[in-house]
């Protein structure tokens, strides 16, 4: 598992469009992944629905938000269409990410993990929910930022 002050790694996934995206693209940001497990499940949904809600929030603090799932890029493209998001899905259909963060399931999903990744793509942050079924308040990820 990727553990606070290590690299990221810089692994490539594809975007809601289908586009390759390497997460060293987002170097020189701060960004927070959070990984989950799937597209319309009641908790993602709730989920990035309080993320869009506190979106200027992370803003203010020069975070941009990153969705990671085990997805395919389609099914996150009708997930993001479904609820309005304005910020990045990204799929690990591969599982490359989810592994490579440490975070991939035994039963073939992501755990719901938080990464905070600095401008140098540094670990700065890390919160993996001890459930799935279990989300991270706005409010604490907002503090730890």
């Amino acid at each position: 598992m990727v553990n606070v002050g290590e690299k990221a790694p810089d692994v490539e996934l594809k975007d809601t469009a289908g586009n390759l995206v390497r997460l060293g693209s987002f170097r020189g940001k701060k960004v927070l992944l959070s990984f989950f497990p799937f597209a319309f499940s009641p908790v993602c949904t709730k989920e990035f629905g309080c993320f869009m809600d506190d979106m200027e929030k992370f803003r203010d603090k020069g975070v941009d938000v990153v969705g990671i799932s085990v997805d395919s890029h389609w099914s996150n493209k009708a997930f993001a269409d479904s609820i309005g998001s304005d910020f990045p899905l990204l799929s690990d259909f591969d599982k490359k990410a989810s592994g490579a963060f440490g975070v991939l399931r035994n039963d073939g999903f992501s755990e719901r993990a938080y990464f905070l990744i600095d401008e140098n793509g540094v670990v700065r942050y890390k919160h993996v929910m001890e459930k799935p079924s279990e989300k991270l308040d706005d409010h604490e990820l907002l503090k730890n930022i």
